[in-house]
């Protein structure tokens, strides 16, 4: 919506500058925007006597405004200034100018400047140095924005009130997000702190060397305490569990400890518990201390046996190569009989897919779908085996807008044309933190290859590691001298091994999922053979289902829901040397999932068969989906403060790839599959059919969201409906499992209560974004 003082400032310095020498005008719609801002600031030049003017709020501009001396009420040296200044203002949100008044610095204007600096943590009178102009002057904003939290915001205001007067630091924005410019503020904080002599923000030689003379460790207190701990709040959720949260502080408290000691397994360093030299460069820079030993690497050198044997002799265990190169001679790309040779030095591979990618225009959805299909024929070619992560490169530091634009267009084509394949291999990505993370959550990439040598990039300041990294590049070396071979240069990986395991042999193209597939059809010919002797008025497939829920999903809650499991049948299993398989590797995303509670969720539906009406729900969506909505939305009204739209919520968290949440990604393929394999049983299947037809290669699994969105709802109406019916269904059993599911503010709650004040519009919202969130999954198959 336009607003009619933007407009008026847009026309207004259109009108006065549109002749000066460099003078761009802005758009005259009423709008924001950088255009608008840096008209007023090109306007200022003007009054300053620059020419020809730019489009920056330079050393010069600022140095000429300096000369001015402070600005404030009833200055009238140039009323243009003041004009330039209100309209800044203005477009801000501050009230700072009365309609035609323009120019006067008026007791309006005072108020709204100690409006301003009470909001950029500076406090003090309503007057206007340079510093403060320029901060007027741009597009940060100094009050919490969407996705912001006040807990931030409070970072932001700290840093400026004890850093803003000092000659390197500037005012920073007080939104609430953690951006490259706030990491920049906390550095050059920093750096006064240690005695840097010139402050710049960079993570050079001083700094690191100062660092390593700061170890922190509980009971530290003072302002490198505080600085650490907006360091470690700049990076959390650590992705351990549910997410592990920390504070601001000034004292290295037994909670600071706990939390370093996650963030530290989490960033696979060593767990010391202390803000020691590691732990500071992990929080502050991409690649984190890039001299720390690693046991990853990548290449673009062939890996002979005597590179192999080097390789392993200094502790590397697993080596990146390039599936493809234009010139199949050129050594970049893998060599015949290359993996054989790293596999039988003692290492294990993973595959890169770059062919050039390192210019936006090489981003397209044709391109990624053509180097989806070469990908996967170069694969099957080295006999590389199916589930294999193949990382696909973004080799250049791209904007927000170009990952929009073309990066995600890009890894949509990618993971189509590996899908028409029959989704053999899985798209992983490499790139800034920021495109790995987007490309993650909009397109599912498996892992994140992460460029984080490439510090200075600016989707690497400001974004903490992803959730779902497995490599982190963090140092090149150039020209290692190898006996019996000739120098090349190897870039050191931090490798995550319980994440992506790599290539550990070749030629093998049983599914990920083989073990699962083996032990369910194993079981059920057991189901089978104790039917034959015991009475069970239950199917062997339902014994199966029984058996595998038994240890996780066969309490009181469950018994009372779909009742208990068959206590001989268990017994009898064990003896003949089953157990339960907590998971397994899903063949179509590369995922873990949860064994026990996708077939707690087909029994679910297999005892009560889904409702004639879409729209209607039952004890059966309890079991699966409909109690995880129930434990997620208790996750929403417990984080309200954070996201105060039940959308918002479910689309930050709601089974999102990499997003630690109490309903993540493999709880919805858990969810899904349960359903559809008791849909199929019920339908005349045995179990272990359903299983292999789902798990193995190229299997039902393909299309797994669009099957059980068809199936269980048919509509977004029907969707959105049931999810709300299940939040508030009156019924005995339903409240049990509300009861059970929904605990808020430490009381449990059998029912969502919707007529609070409005209750009803944001229990709207919040089935809206479960809604939405199932049909991004359908989409994307």
């Amino acid at each position: 919506m336009a607003d009619a003082q933007v407009l008026r400032a847009q026309k207004w310095v259109n009108s006065k500058y549109g002749s000066v020498s460099g003078y761009v005008a802005c758009p005259e719609n009423g709008s924001v925007g950088w255009a608008t801002v840096n008209s007023l600031v090109m306007g200022l030049q003007h009054e300053l006597g620059i020419s020809p003017v730019v489009a920056s709020f330079g050393p010069t501009t600022s140095a000429k405004f300096e000369a001015l001396g402070e600005i404030g009420f009833e200055w009238d040296e140039n009323r243009n200034i003041v004009a330039i200044l209100q309209f800044g203002l203005w477009c801000k949100g501050y009230w700072a100018v009365e309609p035609e008044s323009e120019g006067w610095f008026t007791g309006v204007t005072r108020d709204a400047v100690e409006k301003l600096r009470s909001n950029m943590g500076i406090g003090g009178p309503g007057v206007i140095n340079a510093k403060i102009a320029k901060a007027i002057l741009n597009m940060d904003a100094y009050v919490v924005v969407a996705g912001g939290t006040d807990k931030i915001r409070g970072i932001q205001q700290w840093l400026n009130q004890n850093y803003w007067t000092k000659s390197a630091a500037s005012i920073g924005p007080c939104d609430g997000i953690y951006s490259r410019d706030v990491q920049k503020a906390l550095m050059i904080a920093l750096q006064y702190e240690l005695g840097i002599s010139a402050p710049n923000g960079n993570f050079g030689p001083g700094t690191q060397a100062a660092l390593r003379n700061a170890t922190l460790s509980e009971g530290s207190s003072g302002t490198l305490v505080s600085l650490f701990t907006a360091a470690c709040v700049f990076n959390e959720p650590v992705p351990i569990g549910d997410g592990v949260r920390t504070t601001f502080k000034s004292t290295f408290d037994a909670k600071t400890t706990e939390y370093v000691k996650l963030f530290q397994e989490f960033s696979y360093i060593s767990q010391t518990g202390k803000g020691d030299y590691t732990t500071w460069a992990q929080l502050l820079v991409s690649m984190g201390d890039p001299d720390r030993k690693v046991t990853g690497s990548d290449t673009r050198y062939v890996i002979s046996g005597a590179r192999a044997k080097w390789l392993y002799d200094n502790g590397y265990r697993i080596v990146g190569r390039y599936l493809y190169h234009p010139d199949p001679s050129y050594e970049k790309q893998i060599q015949p009989g290359e993996l054989e040779t790293i596999l039988a030095g003692g290492l294990g591979a993973f595959p890169i897919f770059q062919v050039h990618g390192r210019d936006v225009s090489e981003y397209n959805y044709p391109t990624g779908y053509q180097h989806g299909l070469k990908a996967h024929e170069m694969a099957e070619g080295f006999g590389i085996n199916r589930g294999t992560t193949i990382y696909f490169a973004v080799d250049y530091d791209t904007t927000q807008e170009e990952i929009d634009a073309n990066v995600i267009p890009y890894f949509h084509g990618v993971a189509s044309a590996l899908a028409a394949q029959g989704k053999k291999y899985v798209h992983g990505v490499y790139g800034s933190r920021n495109v790995c993370i987007n490309v993650t959550n909009k397109t599912y990439a498996r892992y994140s290859f992460v460029s984080g040598m490439s510090w200075g990039f600016s989707g690497n300041l400001g974004f903490p590691l992803p959730a779902n990294w497995s490599f982190n590049q963090i140092k090149e070396t150039g020209g290692i001298a190898i006996p019996g071979s000739d120098p090349i240069d190897l870039d050191n990986d931090a490798w995550r091994p319980e994440s992506d395991p790599g290539i550990t042999s070749l030629n093998r193209d049983a599914s990920p999922a083989s073990n699962f597939i083996t032990l369910i059809s194993n079981l059920y010919n057991a189901a089978v053979d104790y039917k034959a002797s015991h009475s069970s008025d239950r199917t062997a497939s339902k014994l199966v289902m029984e058996f595998m829920r038994h240890k996780s999903y066969g309490g009181v809650q469950w018994k009372a829901l779909i009742g208990d499991y068959d206590h001989d049948f268990v017994s009898y299993a064990n003896g003949r040397g089953f157990d339960v398989l907590p998971e397994f590797t899903d063949p179509v995303t590369g995922y873990r999932i949860g064994a026990e509670h996708m077939l707690a969720t087909a029994d679910g539906h297999y005892v009560v068969d889904q409702p004639s009406n879409a729209m209607s729900v039952n004890v059966g969506d309890i079991t699966g989906w409909g109690g995880d909505l129930m434990t997620f939305y208790t996750d929403w009204r417990n984080s309200e403060e954070k996201y105060a739209s039940g959308k918002a919520f479910c689309d930050a968290k709601l089974a999102k790839p990499g997003v630690s949440s109490s309903f993540g990604f493999a709880d919805l393929i858990e969810d899904a599959d349960g359903y559809l394999i008791a849909r199929a049983v019920r339908g005349g299947k045995d179990i272990a059919t359903a299983v292999r037809e789902r798990y193995s290669n190229g299997g039902t699994a393909l299309k797994r969201f669009s099957d059980y969105f068809a199936q269980r709802w048919g509509s977004a109406g029907n969707c959105k409906q049931a999810a709300w019916n299940v939040l508030t269904k009156e019924d005995p059993v339903f409240d049990l499992a509300r009861g059970y599911f929904i605990t808020l503010d430490g009381a449990m709650y059998p029912a969502v209560m919707i007529n609070a004040p409005g209750g009803s519009d944001k229990l709207d919202s919040f089935v809206q974004g479960f809604t939405d969130a199932l049909l991004a999954r359908v989409g994307a198959e």
